[in-house]
């Protein structure tokens, strides 16, 4: 009799696991693939952004940008910010079962946010954040059980939080600051043991601050400034220290939260309570009337009992179900005879070479190590034991930037604060809690190099660069949950050199540069390439590959500063290929490129000799006036604005450097060495 039970436990696990294999393999693929193309649809109405989403192709091949399917073929991620998409998200993505990551933020996407999304139960990160959308909060975001990360901020959401998010156990951020919600602070968000931040700022919420969130044991930052809340602030949030930012409510009364005033008697009536209370719930928050018939569980008064349920529609679908399972039962012990070991050895080793901290098991299809950079309670790329890569202890701490630094210097990437976007990274200026001003590069992790270990070694290449003609790099941060690495550059405040080219008469904006300031700025700019060049103890010689107008920066003093320099070394080769378009465009691409498909050294030079043209031209395009040049016409190329208040002998000599350094072959241009004892001899 044992053996018996233990051959039919495993028969009728076999069957079981053959219909599951079959079933997911059978329709999964299809469905995923279709529901895929309707969010497209609903994302980019245009097919502008999404045109490598196609019917014929494979979302876990190398065919859909931004999808990341898991070892099991089903969709794990999708991940699409910044892309300028303007379309909606429909209700479609709930067939998406498996997804764990939607990353839609920094589009401008519209609509209301569809409440078919609380069905993806396994869904741990929500960045709908820096969009347009509208509408309420969808109550069903309750079901999310497996939420870590909510990101709602910056759109344009109205109505009151809903009392269901207390249920997301797992919730360490919730974001909901620059929307249009109204009602009071549910007290039940204390609720959620696991929040480290809650951000519900510039809203137009009132009522008092619920004593029960002074209780969340892992709360470091509570913000809920420029709102319309009343009433005394709990004493136990003076733990949060500056963490607690609850400026502008006027109504706030409390001890030891400057600037408030003490709290009356009046206002120390009902302390805890999240007052005023809404027309519809005694509880506090304005609900819907029927939130307990579709958020009941079997536990509630409210829901009918298992008794009361119709029994007939279950004993159909067993019996409908035993029928099958007679009728293919020998097929599927035959198979699961013949498959088991082969499929429970390959499952075994494709979980474990690709699991991460995370139990999702996602597998990166796509450029980027940033998937497995971070910690599961952080964002440091380095906390796992990476330092092997050549960082010391002391370079790593002094240049690991944190997620919540990143969040705060930018105001949580405002709008406001964007500086310029680009098809890989999008910029935005920051400034730090010591005052200092940063440019906060945020690169996308599709765009990064495919191996890890690679993109940690640029990272290590970026911190070893130290010059004065340099943008200074003060550190980055790595984060999984956001699908971004960012890079913190010291800010640089005049602008890129070419908002000094082709000048506007009267543009204060656009001024025009003297005479000693443009030496100095081509100056600095060669004294800048030549350290990149150089073999130093602490860097290896690098080439910068993108040297224009726009990544040579002029800060307050006029000095030049290289920007770039070493991204490249981050980048996926086909991110790299997509920015030479502009560098071709104007110029700066050296001729034996396009046969040789290679950047040396010499191709930087040949970059530096145009900027030299543009530099004394005040002009952004040069080819005809280097021609001119060539014939001998030094009028013809210098800038009419000078008003003939330049040195002719250094002119002369600084345009037959230039000339020198863009010619076409690469044997017959100088070493950057060269051109710098050059630039200084005489000039």
């Amino acid at each position: 009799m044992g053996t018996t039970a233990m051959f039919s436990s495993h028969f009728l696990r076999s069957v079981f696991f053959f219909f599951v294999f079959f079933i997911n393999n059978g329709t999964n693929a299809d469905e995923q693939l279709r529901a895929l193309l309707e969010l497209k649809t609903a994302l980019d109405p245009d097919a502008v952004f999404l045109s490598s989403w196609t019917s014929d192709g494979n979302p876990c091949g190398e065919d859909f940008e931004g999808v990341v399917c898991n070892v099991h073929g089903k969709v794990a991620n999708i991940t699409l910010q910044g892309l300028g998409l303007y379309g909606f998200i429909s209700p479609e993505v709930s067939r998406l079962r498996s997804l764990s990551g939607l990353f839609l933020h920094y589009n401008a996407l519209t609509g209301t946010i569809p409440k078919e999304i609380g069905n993806l139960t396994e869904l741990s990160d929500l960045y709908l954040n820096v969009n347009n959308f509208s509408g309420s909060l969808p109550l069903e975001f309750g079901n999310l059980a497996s939420l870590q990360v909510l990101q709602l901020c910056y759109n344009q959401l109205t109505g009151s939080i809903p009392n269901q998010l207390s249920r997301l156990k797992k919730l360490t951020v919730l974001a909901l600051q620059s929307n249009h919600l109204t009602g009071a602070i549910p007290a039940s968000l204390g609720d959620l043991t696991k929040l480290t931040r809650l951000d519900l700022s510039s809203n137009h919420l009132f009522g008092s601050i619920p004593g029960k969130l002074a209780e969340v044991p892992l709360l470091t930052i509570l913000d809920v400034h420029n709102n319309s809340l009343s009433g005394n602030v709990p004493s136990e949030l003076g733990r949060l220290e500056g963490g607690f930012r609850y400026k502008n409510n006027k109504d706030l009364c409390g001890k030891g939260f400057y600037p408030l005033r003490t709290c009356t008697s009046a206002d120390l009536l009902n302390p805890n309570r999240p007052e005023p209370y809404g027309p519809e719930d005694s509880k506090g928050i304005p609900q819907s009337a029927d939130i307990k018939k579709s958020h009941c569980s079997t536990t509630s008064a409210n829901c009918p009992s298992p008794s009361n349920v119709s029994k007939a529609p279950i004993i159909a679908c067993l019996v409908s179900l035993v029928a099958g399972v007679l009728v293919m039962s020998l097929v599927a012990f035959a198979w699961y005879r013949r498959q088991k070991q082969k499929i429970g050895g390959s499952l075994e080793i494709t979980e474990s070479r690709f699991s991460t901290d995370h139990s999702k098991d996602v597998y990166r299809k796509s450029a980027s190590p940033l998937i497995s950079l971070e910690y599961s309670s952080g964002w440091d790329p380095l906390s796992d034991g990476r330092s092997g890569i050549g960082f010391s202890e002391e370079v790593s701490q002094s240049f690991r930037f944190n997620l919540e630094e990143i969040e705060f210097a930018t105001q949580y990437f405002s709008e406001v604060n964007l500086l310029g976007r680009s098809n890989f990274a999008a910029t935005y200026k920051g400034i730090l809690r010591d005052g200092s001003v940063v440019a906060v590069k945020s690169i996308y992790k599709t765009s990064c190099k495919t191996e890890e270990p690679e993109f940690l070694k640029g990272l290590k290449i970026l911190t070893s660069l130290r010059h004065d003609n340099l943008v200074r790099l003060r550190g980055f941060c790595c984060s999984r949950s956001r699908g971004e690495c960012f890079l913190v550059y010291d800010f640089v405040a005049n602008g890129s050199l070419s908002h000094y080219l082709d000048p506007k008469k009267g543009d204060e904006n656009s001024p025009i540069l003297d005479w000693p300031t443009r030496v100095s700025i081509i100056k600095g700019i060669a004294k800048g390439i030549e350290y990149l060049h150089g073999n130093r103890s602490n860097k290896p010689a690098l080439v910068h590959q993108n040297i224009s107008a726009n990544n040579v920066l002029v800060d307050h003093h006029f000095k030049p500063l290289l920007s770039g320099s070493g991204l490249y070394r981050l980048l996926a080769d086909d991110v790299v290929f997509s920015t030479l378009k502009g560098s071709a465009a104007m110029g700066y691409l050296a001729p034996e490129y396009t046969t040789t498909g290679r950047f040396t050294e010499k191709s930087d030079v040949y970059a530096f000799g145009v900027i030299i043209f543009q530099i004394l031209a005040g002009k952004s395009r040069t080819n005809h006036l280097k021609l001119g040049t060539e014939a001998g016409k030094l009028d013809d190329l210098m800038d009419g604005n000078l008003n003939g208040s330049f040195s002719k002998s250094e002119a002369t000599r600084l345009t037959g450097i230039a000339l020198i350094c863009t010619a076409e072959s690469p044997h017959q241009r100088p070493r950057m060495e060269v051109v710098l004892q050059e630039l200084s001899r005489g000039i």
